[in-house]
């Protein structure tokens, strides 16, 4: 029983996480998510009539997340304020808990001219904020990343990049933050009036739902036939004279 509820609670952290990955499967710059599970041999459960490991009970430890840092595919928006990083590297926005990192490139312009990101932090340029007046017109982002308008250039997008992406902290749906200091990204290009949407492989979320369902069902059903049969020994034990 011990067993079966140390799995039961494995599927249900499982479930969670893939109806969170088909929440954001629509998402700009989301990354999917994997649960990373592993075999725990616990020493206060045993088998009483087993001596050694052979006695000890097998149960599913949690042990953390896995995200895919793979690219999503790029979908045209002809939104001059959008953009997409094609290869490594990361946006950096400015919040009120410091800088934080992100793929999702749907920018706008608030009511100050500052370019901001979906939650309206300002996207950093090398120099600080980028700022753009109402009146300006044609706004054009270079594949480096330098901003331009019919008033001149307004300073270029910094793209950072990480030796070791795994070790990024998840503060959002699409936002990171490191204690790992990033370094200027050389690799990449931005691709102006195109998002880079989720990674997220919706028929592969499905999948992976019914068979966690499917276990789920399985293992509570194997949990009622072991209540049901203690209960019967207790009845019957009961009745001996």
């Amino acid at each position: 029983m011990l067993i079966g509820l140390s799995r039961q609670t494995a599927l249900m952290r499982q479930m969670d996480i893939i109806a969170n990955n088909l929440a954001n499967s629509q998402t700009a710059g989301y990354r999917s998510e994997t649960p990373l599970f592993a075999e725990y041999l616990s020493d206060n459960a045993r088998i009483t009539n087993l001596s050694g490991r052979s006695g000890q009970v097998s149960m599913v430890q949690d042990r953390g997340l896995l995200r895919d840092f793979s690219e999503g595919t790029m979908t045209a928006t002809q939104n001059p304020f959008d953009v997409a990083i094609n290869g490594k590297g990361w946006l950096v926005v400015d919040t009120p808990d410091g800088e934080k990192y992100t793929r999702n490139g749907q920018l706008t312009r608030n009511d100050e001219g500052t370019l901001v990101n979906p939650n309206g932090y300002p996207v950093l340029s090398t120099a600080g904020n980028i700022n753009i007046g109402a009146d300006e017109t044609n706004v054009i982002v270079a594949s480096d990343g330098s901003v331009s308008t019919s008033a001149g250039e307004k300073g270029k997008l910094r793209v950072v990049f990480f030796d070791n992406e795994n070790l990024l902290k998840k503060e959002g749906e699409t936002l990171f933050s490191s204690e790992e200091p990033p370094v200027p990204a050389e690799n990449y290009r931005i691709v102006q009036g195109f998002i880079e949407g989720s990674n997220v492989n919706p028929i592969v979320e499905m999948t992976e739902m019914i068979k966690v369902m499917r276990s789920y069902i399985s293992t509570a059903k194997l949990n009622e036939k072991i209540d049901e049969l203690k209960r019967r020994s207790i009845e019957q034990l009961g009745t001996v004279s």
